[in-house]
């Protein structure tokens, strides 16, 4: 049964989502972000994927107190990402109440950083993510290209223990296009990690597809926003 994840964007405090990772199409789709994962919560939901936009940009956690909200006032088990640099950032995190962390820009940026991480705070509670244009890694929320290749760079963290990736094919990403599922089962041909496939998400189809495939989780925003996938039919998907 795959996993579901749905994914909520913070900027400003607001629940948004964007396009491709372009502030400019930010779109606020509720005030009240804990309206939103309460909702998801009602329907069955246990897990919930949190970005702070706003630390992506500024390269330091921002939105804390939102998490601590969300982690206080509902069971679910969140993990949190953006702007995530330092250790202080990650003890702030935690504290606020997520269960895991989310590292993308500085697992390419400051790979000893990110390493000791895992060390330190064990592969249960830290991520990989892996965000990638036409194959290649992007980082600060997706502003900035490289030159690394996207399978041998996972093969490299699962080598360093790393279990978890989420992967998110950029230019699906609110596109509602549908899931990159080939290249996902490209990933776990080559690697053996806990997968959640991020971006393009677009129907209850493409969830299905993911789930045909063997991908273990899935994380979905605008589709549920936009009102393309109902809370209602995702119930065959909830894990009991």
């Amino acid at each position: 049964m795959i996993e579901l994840i749905p994914a909520i964007d913070i900027i400003e405090g607001k629940c948004v989502r964007l396009t491709q990772g372009d502030y400019a199409t930010k779109k606020v789709y509720n005030e009240d972000p804990l309206e939103v994962a309460k909702m998801f919560e009602d329907h069955g939901i246990q897990r919930l994927h949190v970005v702070d936009l706003d630390g992506a940009r500024q390269g330091h956690i921002v939105n804390y107190r939102v998490l601590e909200k969300l982690a206080n006032r509902t069971a679910l088990v969140i993990d949190f990402g953006g702007g995530l640099k330092k250790e202080e950032d990650l003890h702030i995190a935690f504290e606020s109440g997520a269960k895991m962390i989310t590292g993308g820009s500085i697992a390419v940026k400051n790979p000893e950083m990110f390493t000791s991480w895992i060390e330190r705070f064990g592969n249960e509670r830290i991520i990989l993510g892996a965000d990638a244009k036409e194959g290649k890694i992007a980082v600060s929320g997706w502003e900035e290209s490289t030159e690394l290749e996207l399978i041998p760079f996972i093969e490299g963290y699962h080598q360093k223990g790393i279990n978890k990736v989420i992967c998110t094919d950029i230019g699906r990403d609110g596109m509602l296009q549908g899931a990159a599922v080939e290249l996902y089962k490209e990933i776990l041909a080559a690697v053996p990690v806990y997968l959640i496939a991020s971006g393009g998400v677009s129907s209850i189809d493409d969830i299905a597809a993911l789930e045909e495939a063997g991908i273990p989780a899935v994380i979905f925003g605008k589709a549920i926003y936009e009102g393309r996938i109902k809370l209602k039919d995702l119930i065959r998907f909830i894990k009991n």
